[in-house]
């Protein structure tokens, strides 16, 4: 068995890898910790895991390397860089960051995220965590940067179509997100009288600290360099992310040759379903699971084409996402313990 623990289990992503964990047949989980709920239960917090499980979140340790496999850091901004230096020092285990310390070069963290990166050196060392993307890299991974909702939700949509060099800038992303992307910590936007019917554009004009992740993964993915023009919004929802990306093509072409592009791209990839012509993907299809469903539509009148996707948040867009790079790195079947169907209504 995998022996593993998550560090900052209290949030809502440590929480689900707590969830997924809970039912993953390899995994023995063995400690969970949270600096604001030290002693009590997990299911005081999350009474949905009271039928599992009876854990105490416990305070950190650096320790928690040399007794387990793995590690998962589920923790703001800005916290894991100061503890993963020690994890990594004090025994072998694998360090999964849910966070963005280590997804961004130290300059360009430091100028998005406003703060500054304690543990440069370390940057280069971590694998990027885009499981579809990065399967050969992760393979030999120590440290991975497991990617942010938004840029896995828009790269995932459009990396056939940047591979293969068939659209033109500008690349225009406008994504929707539920309220639980946010955060446990309630603010004035996801506040429920604030956030109940309603829709509501945040960080617009190139401010979010996501644009140069998305940048960096789809410049990556085309050898060139790519900018994105992204709006993200909040809707009236607890999970998933609404992608709606669209560009022009260089030439003329037809649906079912991109469609055909599509599918011999993720031919091997079973987390990202490529949906049938004419139809597109509906948040409830994947909430709850690891499954980014994409569908794709050409406007001949103006050689434009849209690419929509659609995940859960906080489980391909964080934990699930985490928990299929760790299957990777210990040579499990990537699906292991996250093949989960949605429920609906």
């Amino acid at each position: 068995m995998i022996k593993s623990a998550i560090v900052g289990a209290s949030g809502y992503s440590g929480a689900e890898v707590f969830r997924i964990l809970s039912g993953h047949p390899k995994v023995e989980l063995t400690a969970i910790t949270s600096t604001s709920r030290q002693g009590s239960s997990i299911s005081e917090l999350y009474p949905n895991t009271t039928s599992s499980s009876d854990m105490v979140f416990s305070s950190y340790s650096p320790t928690l390397a040399s007794g387990n496999d793995v590690i998962f850091l589920a923790l703001p901004h800005g916290q894991a860089m100061s503890i993963v230096p020690e994890l990594m020092a004090a025994g072998d285990a694998k360090i999964i960051d849910l966070s963005g310390d280590f997804r961004l070069p130290g300059s360009v963290y430091e100028s998005w995220y406003k703060k500054t990166h304690s543990a440069p050196n370390i940057i280069d060392s971590a694998v990027n965590g885009l499981s579809e993307l990065n399967y050969d890299a992760l393979l030999k991974a120590r440290l991975v940067a497991n990617p942010g909702c938004y840029p896995t939700s828009i790269i995932l949509a459009i990396a056939p179509l940047v591979v293969a060099k068939v659209i033109s800038e500008p690349i225009v992303a406008t994504c929707l997100s539920g309220v639980s992307g946010a955060g446990r910590a309630a603010t004035d936007l996801t506040h429920f009288c604030r956030a109940e019917n309603n829709v509501s554009a945040y960080k617009v004009g190139g401010t979010h600290q996501h644009i140069p992740e998305i940048e960096q993964g789809l410049s990556s993915l085309a050898q060139e360099t790519l900018k994105i023009v992204f709006t993200p919004q909040l809707g009236p929802f607890t999970r998933g992310i609404y992608s709606n990306i669209a560009a022009s093509l260089k030439k003329e072409t037809s649906i079912k040759e991109i469609d055909e592009l599509y599918r011999t791209f993720y031919d091997d990839k079973p987390f990202v379903k490529i949906l049938d012509q004419g139809v597109f993907p509906e948040l409830k299809g994947v909430s709850g699971t690891n499954f980014c469903h994409v569908g794709v539509a050409i406007d001949e009148r103006t050689n434009t084409i849209t690419a929509i996707s659609a995940l859960d948040n906080l489980v391909k867009g964080a934990a699930g996402q985490a928990i299929q790079n760790m299957n990777i790195i210990f040579g499990l079947d990537e699906t292991t313990g996250l093949t989960t169907m949605g429920s609906m209504p």
